[in-house]
């Protein structure tokens, strides 16, 4: 399938892209798809996909990250900017109301944007993120972000992203690790194949203060935003104790723990699967949102 890919300039001249998969119908109800720090758009394409026989799926490459541009200044790689970055994408294709998945710090940017246009946000699917991270956690993403070397091969960009993720995501096998690899690494200029994503935001996120901000009073605003939270059992970001608490400060929130999946679920597995298809569906009009 070649890239539905959508091109737009932020507001301060990045060349930024977006994938956009079309749907049944310019009516569809759209979802949007924000993936985790290091990672891109392709992180999604087996859902968006899957999707799109219902939904009209937005899939950005958030600034740094895929296809987007490299920021000349580090110091935009902050969620501030990369709202301003999705107003106008999704102002651009005409977007005025949405389901977001968010993916780790897409879950966070969409808990943010929620917080502040909440007419536009119908529900969110939170993918091992809520408001408080597990200082172990992020400890281990400061540890290996924008930390990865070029390599000559694929097979070796498989191995070394297992390395960093082996953990979270055991009993997969070679093809897999391969295809995930291919997701998350790209051939520069010199041949060589390197991860996609500006190493200078590993960098930021190790400039930033230990100290993980209180999240938890921008949570409670989503009283009204129907929400699904979905945790790895071997997660080391979103602990059981969090997600407790978040069920208790929002009793509608849905919750469903991954097995054998640890930061962060592929979104592949039918449990998954199961659950999203049936929080999108669960508004009044089967797939509306």
């Amino acid at each position: 399938m070649s890239t539905p890919g959508y091109w737009f300039e932020s507001d301060d001249g990045l060349r930024l892209f977006s994938r956009v998969y079309a749907g049944p119908s310019p009516r569809a109800p759209v979802v949007l798809c924000l993936h985790g720090l290091m990672r891109n758009s392709r992180d999604f394409e087996d859902l968006a996909i899957h999707l799109m026989a219902h939904y009209r799926v937005i899939v950005p490459d958030v600034r740094g990250r895929g296809f987007s541009a490299r920021d000349p200044n580090p110091k935009n790689y902050q969620i501030p900017v990369y709202l301003k970055d999705l107003e106008l994408l999704l102002s651009a294709l005409g977007v005025e109301r949405t389901a977001i998945i968010g993916t780790s710090m897409g879950g966070l940017i969409a808990m943010v944007l929620a917080a502040m246009q909440p007419a536009r946000v119908a529900r969110i699917v939170l993918n091992d993120v809520g408001p408080e991270v597990d200082p172990a956690g992020l400890e281990r993403i400061r540890g290996y972000a924008g930390k990865s070397i070029a390599v000559k091969t694929w097979a070796e960009a498989a191995a070394q992203l297992r390395t960093v993720f082996g953990k979270a995501w055991p009993g997969l096998d070679v093809a897999r690790w391969e295809v995930l690899a291919r997701r998350s690494y790209r051939t520069n200029p010199s041949g060589d194949i390197e991860a996609d994503a500006d190493p200078r935001i590993g960098d930021v996120l190790r400039g930033s203060p230990s100290a993980v901000p209180d999240v938890w009073p921008l949570w409670r605003t989503l009283e009204r935003i129907p929400v699904l939270a979905l945790r790895g059992a071997l997660s080391d970001v979103l602990s059981e104790a969090t997600l407790a608490r978040m069920q208790r400060e929002k009793p509608d929130l849905q919750a469903l723990t991954i097995a054998n999946r640890g930061h962060v679920p592929l979104l592949d597995e039918p449990e998954s699967l199961a659950a999203i298809d049936a929080f999108l569906a669960s508004g009044s009009g089967g797939s509306q949102l």
